[in-house]
This record gives structure tokens, sequence and C-alpha cells, in this order.
């Protein structure tokens, strides 16, 4: 089998301890091959292949799968395979830790954070639907452009020593002097580059000086001409307004990566990054969920009854009595399994069906078809 998209993973801390190789297993390989040992949920993972019984595992073989790679390449490892999170690099729960504070997902780096270590007050949780961390935001600064018009917690330009990005309009640095008062901006004059970020620090006051506000509304509006020339890239487009870049995580609603850009440079870009997935909004943890909302929705459709509706009445009565005996027997075989608390196997299922015929087999066997 190859990596799943999206996919509930875990790690075996008795299998692959501290120390060795981090691994993730899947669900089904946690309950059929790892049943009894110690185990520590990662929630979900995206494009990821269990590891189950491959190099990693020195004496244990997949049940399921037994011929596989010996490596995942394509897997990406953190820290949360060993069962820590966050920069504080903490377990969760943490017995040490008595601040009550909810652990946050990136969606990039799919690490969870502590809410007081993401550099700003995270929103309410209603109020957004993912985050990218901050070092994820350092490794995708594209992504503080959007931030200006589609997070959900606008980044002020307020604060004192931010870093402000024009693209395309060559360096300009707007500086504020110590004393506090306001002094005219400096430009440096460099020839444009197409796409070139521009920095600059952020006075907490405008800056007066009708100069430089005239040199740099020139220049913003000249790159806006040269923007609307392009092949209307909306990540240049929105590089010709004042954003900001901080040391903080982002917050962002709902449906927002169908708003990023996907020109033909965007998406090379994104691929540059390893980020392509930022445009698939089917990537998302909600989509999962949904989709396993579905797919429960489905499976709550009662097989017995489309069946019953193509039966005559006998053949419904026989089928019903057949359900039935069925149903209570496998709910006592299964009983005995809670109740001892062990993993219920393939092999056990299978057992229960070939013992279940054989006592229909002689049942009807044991019938007598004729008035004695």
């Amino acid at each position: 089998m190859g990596s799943v998209k999206r996919q509930a993973l875990y790690a075996c801390s008795t299998c692959t301890p501290e120390g060795e190789e981090p691994a993730g297993i899947c669900l089904a390989c946690s309950y059929e091959c790892h049943g009894s040992h110690k185990l520590f949920e990662l929630y979900t993972k995206r494009n990821f292949r269990c590891d189950c019984g491959n190099s990693k595992f020195k004496n244990l073989e997949c049940k399921l799968f037994p011929d596989k790679a010996k490596i995942n390449s394509s897997n990406k490892y953190n820290d949360n395979f060993f069962g820590l999170y966050c920069i504080c690099k903490r377990p969760y729960p943490d017995p040490e830790d008595e601040v009550p504070d909810e652990m946050i997902q990136c969606v990039v780096c799919e690490d969870w954070f502590h809410g007081r270590h993401l550099g700003t007050i995270p929103p309410e949780s209603g109020d957004f639907q993912e985050m990218v961390c901050q070092a994820c935001m350092k490794h995708c600064s594209f992504l503080w452009a959007y931030a200006a018009q589609l997070a959900v917690t606008k980044v002020p330009a307020e604060d004192d020593g931010l870093v402000l990005n024009v693209g395309g309009i060559g360096d300009q640095e707007v500086i504020k002097p110590e004393n506090g008062d306001h002094q005219d901006s400096t430009l440096k004059e460099h020839v444009p580059e197409h796409g070139k970020e521009v920095k600059a620090e952020q006075t907490n006051e405008p800056c007066t000086s009708s100069s430089s506000e005239s040199d740099l509304q020139t220049a913003l509006k000249n790159q806006h001409i040269n923007t609307e020339s392009q092949s209307g890239c909306k990540l240049q487009e929105l590089k010709t307004k004042l954003f900001i870049k901080k040391d903080t995580a982002t917050y962002w609603p709902l449906n927002w990566r169908s708003k990023i850009c996907t020109c033909k440079d965007c998406m090379k870009m994104y691929g540059d990054l390893d980020v392509l997935f930022l445009t698939d909004e089917c990537d998302t943890v909600l989509a999962y969920e949904n989709k396993g909302k579905v797919d429960q929705a489905a499976d709550r459709r009662d097989p017995l009854m489309d069946t019953l509706s193509s039966m005559n009445r006998v053949q419904q009565v026989e089928l019903i009595c057949e359900y039935n005996d069925l149903k209570t027997e496998l709910k006592d075989y299964l009983k005995r399994f809670a109740d001892e608390g062990t993993v219920v196997k393939r092999e056990d299922i299978q057992q229960f069906f070939e013992d279940f015929q054989s006592k229909k087999k002689r049942r009807v066997d044991g019938m007598q078809y004729y008035c004695s």
C-alpha cells in the first residue's frame, strides 16, 4: 500500500522508544500488531505510509501486510513521534504543567502547540479553522501578504520594530528615530526587480513627509500597473500593498485556501517550498472529519432492510430469524473479549463464522420435512 492522503496515526513506544528511529503506525496495525503495546495517538498526518513491520521495527512483522518496503522515504517525522509537542518539547497531557491551555495543530508542519507559545493570543476556537505556526510563517513568508487580507486576527501596523514588505518597488526603509520625532523616509535607489520583497521598519505613527509619501505612492502605482500587465497573479497584486511580518502564528478562516493564487509561478513556488497541499481544500482536517461523517452515515443504512425489500414474505421471515440468531450469537461472542480485555483478531472472527455455519448446517440437517 502507498501513502494515505490523511489518516489517524499512532506511535508505539514499546517497539520504537525514544532514542530509536521515529515510526508511525496506522489504526489497523495499532489493533492487529500492537494491541498489547504502549501506544500514543498522533492524531492525523498527511501523505503517510504505515511503518509497521519495516526496518524500524527490529523484531516485529506486520500481520496485515508482511511484505513491506524497508523504509518509507516520503514519510515526515518530528518530535510528536516520541510524544513531545510544541516549541517547549513537552508531552501532552503534561503532568508538570498546571496552566490550562489548549493545543493547536499547525497545518504546515502538523506539530501541536500550546496557545501561549504561539506569539499571540489565539482567537476563540470557533472563530478560526486553521493555524500556521511562527516557524512555518517564516518558511512560507509569502503567506504574510495573504494574512493582511484573510487572517482571522488582522496583523496591526502599529507595533515597533516590525518588517513591512512591498513587492517590486526596490529597497525602502522607514526609520523611526530614537527620540520619537518624525523623520523623512530614506529611499535607496535600486533597479526594481519583479517579485523582490522590500523591507521597511514601521514607525508608531505615519510619516508626515510629503515627498516620501509621493515617492511611495508613485512606486506603488507603478508596481500596480506592472502587476496588471502580468499573468493576473493574486500574490503579486497583494504585494503592491503594505503588509507586515511578525514573529507570531497566524489564524485562518474556513475556505481560506481557495483564495490563494494558483498561477504557474506560484505553483512552482509551493512545490519548491513543499507546501503544494495548501492549494488542496480536501487536505484539511475538517475535510477528513466530514468524510468520516459521510462514511458513518452510509454505514448506518440498514443492509437488512435493503435486502428485505427485494424478498417475498416467506423469505423475509426466514432472513429475519437468521439475522436475529447471528446478531445474538455475535454479541455474546464479542462480549467475552470485552470482559477479558483482549483484542479481537481476524482469526477470531473467521472462527466465529465457521462455527456459526456449522451450527446452522446441523439445524438444517436435523429438520423434519414431512408430516409424521
